[in-house]
């Protein structure tokens, strides 16, 4: 199914990245399937690096190297050379849609190492690609994730495959900027399962403060702190939060906040300037075309999705890992699919929280029916260890 989803975008895709992308990423995962249908114990590794190689790694490279990539890596590295000499990431004057930063100031962190190296010696500026930089971030959240939990989260082969499928493999190589994002939102969900507040915070803070579509974690992550920790804690953990966006945000606001807004909230929700590219047929989107009662309508079933699930998380909060994956997943789902615009690729965020929490958790699920065994068999057949009490 992955070589067949990957073929198609040579094809249907106007897009020269997803073409690229497509093409490469179809050999690699019909080498895959290959050897996945060896008899070799190693097999299924073999397969799973194969099409990490074929998904990930060859076209990331040649697109990195012929700087091929979609807008956004263009604009997230506009805008940390925009941070460095001005303070802040909003050109104040944009003439192209292509000059609007639709995001918030944090990301434009990954587009630092582009303005450091802008000038230095040819070979080295490829360094500077945004790409590679929330690539990284991603990676380190999910590791660091996984030793959140102790160790049970997702083993090498496991997370490899993750990584490998299309829906990591595409935006990885031909942009990356939504990774950083999730990759946030899963330490936060970790953390927040593990007791450690202050700690899940500050990961909250460092999402929210790069897309503003990370706000409904908030809610979720208290709801989850308040069932496993106590109120307390969800009140830690929440002000830590939110005094941490709004220390980032804040300087960007004060300098430029017309521009903060116009740039950031208005032209996402199609009320800029200029129009959103982000135009996908979804029904928020449908709605919005019908004019301006159409955006209201559109924005009113927003609020009350919204509504819906904070009121689910106060009936019922989530107990776990999963239930507050999924119930995150099913907020951004809803204002994906209900925004005035919005893209089919925004989908893939709740998609990966919710199957990223199911192989984090699945070890530990299985470790407590284990030691019941091995529990079982040594009350059957008592027998004293040295060391044992």
């Amino acid at each position: 199914m992955a070589a067949v989803w990957a073929a198609a975008f040579p094809v249907v895709s106007s897009l020269g990245p997803h073409r690229v992308w497509g093409a490469s990423a179809c050999v690699g995962y019909l080498c895959a399937a290959v050897a996945v249908l060896s008899r070799r114990s190693l097999g299924r590794a073999v397969s799973v690096w194969i099409a990490g190689i074929g998904a990930v790694l060859v076209p990331l490279v040649v697109l990195v190297l012929t700087g091929g990539a979609q807008s956004e890596v263009g604009v997230v590295e506009r805008a940390g050379l925009l941070t460095v000499r001005q303070g802040t990431p909003y050109l104040a004057d944009p003439q192209a849609v292509v000059e609007v930063t639709p995001y918030l100031p944090g990301m434009a962190l990954f587009g630092l190492p582009g303005a450091v190296v802008a000038d230095g010696w040819e070979p080295l500026r490829y360094l500077g690609d945004a790409r590679l930089w929330c690539a990284a971030a991603f990676l380190g959240c999910l590791w660091a994730a996984g030793r959140v939990l102790g160790g049970r989260g997702t083993g090498q082969l496991v997370g490899a495959a993750l990584i490998a499928s299309p829906v990591v493999a595409l935006p990885l190589a031909v942009s990356g900027v939504d990774l950083p994002l999730t990759g946030l939102l899963c330490l936060a969900l970790a953390l927040a399962a593990r007791h450690r507040p202050v700690a899940a915070g500050l990961a909250l803070a460092l999402a929210c403060s790069l897309k503003w579509t990370a706000w409904p974690a908030l809610a979720v992550v208290a709801a989850l702190l308040a069932h496993r920790a106590g109120l307390g804690a969800a009140v830690r953990g929440t002000g830590v939060a939110v005094a941490g966006t709004v220390l980032a945000v804040l300087p960007s606001a004060l300098l430029a906040p017309g521009l903060l807004v116009e740039q950031v909230f208005a032209f996402p929700t199609g009320r800029g300037e200029w129009e959103t590219p982000a135009a996908s047929p979804l029904p928020g989107r449908l709605l919005a075309d019908l004019g301006p009662f159409g955006w209201y309508a559109a924005m009113t079933l927003l609020a009350a999705g919204g509504v819906a699930v904070a009121v689910s998380l106060w009936v019922r909060p989530p107990a776990g890992l999963v239930p507050a994956a999924d119930r995150l997943a099913v907020g951004l789902c809803t204002a994906f699919l209900l925004a005035p615009a919005g893209r089919f690729g925004y989908l893939a965020l709740p998609v990966l929280l919710s199957v990223w929490a199911r192989l984090a958790e699945a070890p530990s699920r299985v470790a407590p029916a284990r030691s019941r065994v091995v529990a079982a068999g040594s009350a059957a057949r008592p027998v004293l260890v040295g060391g044992d009490r």
